[in-house]
This record gives C-alpha cells, structure tokens and sequence, in this order.
C-alpha cells in the first residue's frame, strides 16, 4: 500500500515553509526488507557507481577501494600520485557515467570526483588509473556536502555540488574543464546523497533532488535555481537521524537480479553508532516491496530507515527496508544491475 504525500510547493530560492501544514500522512507499515551487511569496511562512508570493469568505487576512512561483484577488496589511488582524505571527514563522491556531450568537453568515464572538505571547498578528480588532482575550487562556501552528477541535461550534463555559507546552500555546476557555474546561492539546507532525478519523476523530472535531515524535508532544486519541496517521508528527524541517502532506481533494474549497495559508517561515541559495513539489497526483494525503476530511495542516517518515493501527478511514500538498528548511515545509494 501506498500514502500520498504532500508537497510540491513551489518556492522562491530559500523562501520559509511552515513544516506543519507539509505534514505527511503515515507511510505504509509493510515489513521491511532488512539491509544485508555484505562486507566489512572500516570507516566506510561513501558508494559510488561501479567502473566499466565492474568494480564498486568505496571510500572508507579517508581512502578509496576498489569492490568487485564477488565481495573482494583492493585498494586504489595509493601512488604518491593518488587520494587521501581526512579518516573522519564525509568526503563524499561520484563516478562518471557516459553522458552526451560535446566532443570537446567529455567527462571521461570511470573518473572519480570526490568533495575536497578542506578549504577552499573544491572537488579533486581521480584518474582511472589512480592519480589525484585538483579540478575545481567553489567560492564562498565553508564546506560542500553533496555531489551528483547531472544525467538528464537540464543542467547542462555538468557535475553537481552543494556547500553552505550561514547557514544557506549554494548550488554549483562544473564542466568539465573544472569551470565553476552558480546555480543558486540562497537555496534551502541539504546535505548528504543528493541526485538528479529522472524524466519520468513527475514534475521533478530534471532536478537535483537533496535531503535535509533536520527537517525531514526532500527538495527539489531546478535549473533555474529555484526550491520546491518534493515529500515530507513520515521518518525520524535530527542531526544524524534523519534522511540522508538517496539514489534512483535505473531502468531495467527491478526485473534484473542486482542489487543496491548503500554505506554505514562506523561513529563511535554516537546514538547511532554504525557497523562499518557496505550494505546490499537485491532487486528481487525491491520488487515485492512494489518498489518500480525510476523510483526514489531515501535511507536515513540512523538505522537506515528506507522509503521509496513514486511521482507522476502526486507523490507516494512506501516503506521498503531497513538498515541495522545501530546503522550511522551516509552518502549514496547506488544500484548495480546484472552484468
């Protein structure tokens, strides 16, 4: 069973919303599906898209490795050339997929962008081959919390990421020569695995979909820099709590036999102390759970409570699946169909 959820409230960039009048009715309380801790990462804390060889890109205490479909890990990036980041910093990342652009300005595929939290905020580009470099510095922004890239063109086919200055989100795009275009500078509050949703995703189609986990709230930030709210999931809210991840489901993957691979970070000290473990849900399950590609899931930080989000002409909530208990959830959700 599915419950609509309002929302689609058109805003100007950063305009105040009155979260009573966006509450949500309760999501459908069907079994959840249990997040399988499938392998042991310590400081795991980020999944990308896997490679054209198949491989899952993971970052895991300021580290990148390279994850096969088999389980095994290697490291990657540890030249002298390569990547390391800061062991418990969220330096959160993206792979480059095949995107249609012109000749002369391709993202090369299986490129790494990673979030340079440090200062200034940038993003650092790693090679296929492992070498590091700075690609782009973003302006006026005490540190970046989302990246994504844009598939669908409404944005130019660029890569996407998201900072904060007091308390208010900028939103830039980045080509791929590293030339920095801004968005917005006045959008809402986001953080955490932001992506850019599908054609078919009702009127989002085309938007760069965020999460905030203080509010609960899942906005929608357009081309033209402008917020909508997108559904306010009937799920846990707070620092560290609330929704966190997300990724969208691909054509095709629900009646295949992949999975969605997902990060919970091991947070000693915290309410939600995590497992250090990368998490995994087939497909097959997804598809009892009435879950359809081109779905949104939403997983929050703590416990890895999971929805799936469906939009045509309104927006509906199901609740899919969980992650353990103590989970300390973060980054993306990535789906990897059968090969």
């Amino acid at each position: 069973m599915k419950t609509p959820i309002r929302g689609a409230t058109r805003l100007i960039p950063f305009a105040l919303v009155l979260l009573s009048s966006l509450a949500s009715p309760v999501i459908a309380s069907a079994q959840p599906i249990p997040w399988e801790r499938w392998q042991h990462l310590e400081g795991v804390v980020d999944v990308g898209s896997p490679r054209s060889d198949g491989k899952l890109v993971v970052m895991a205490a300021g580290y990148l490795f390279l994850v096969s479909p088999v389980g095994s890990i290697e490291p990657f990036a540890r030249g002298s050339d390569g990547f390391a980041g800061p062991a418990d910093a969220e330096p959160y990342f993206v792979v480059a997929p095949v995107l249609p652009l012109a000749p002369d300005c391709i993202f090369r595929v299986d490129d790494v962008f990673i979030l340079d939290v440090g200062y200034p905020s940038g993003v650092i580009r790693v090679d296929g081959a492992g070498r590091a470099s700075h690609f782009a510095t973003v302006q006026d922004v005490d540190s970046l919390y989302g990246i994504a890239f844009d598939t669908t063109g409404g944005f130019g086919y660029k890569l996407l990421v998201t900072g904060q200055h007091s308390g208010i989100t900028t939103v830039a795009a980045v080509d791929c020569r590293g030339r920095v275009t801004i968005v917005t500078d006045s959008a809402p509050v986001v953080e955490g695995g932001v992506a850019v949703a599908p054609p078919g995703f009702g009127s989002f189609g085309g938007y760069l979909i965020a999460p905030d986990e203080l509010s609960g709230l899942l906005w929608a930030i357009g081309p033209d820099g402008a917020a909508s709210t997108v559904a306010v999931p009937d799920l846990p809210t707070g620092r560290d709590t609330g929704v966190e991840s997300m990724g969208f489901v691909p054509p095709g993957f629900v009646s295949g036999r992949g999975f969605a691979y997902l990060a919970d970070r091991g947070t000693p000290g915290n309410s939600f102390p995590g497992t250090d473990s990368l998490l995994r849900l087939p497909a097959a399950a997804l598809a009892v759970a009435g879950v359809q590609d081109g779905d949104l899931l939403v997983a929050t930080e703590g416990g890895g409570l999971t929805v799936a989000i469906h939009c045509d002409s309104i927006c509906t909530s199901t609740q899919v699946a969980a992650g353990p208990s103590i989970g300390h959830i973060e980054g993306h959700i990535v789906f990897v169909p059968d090969r």
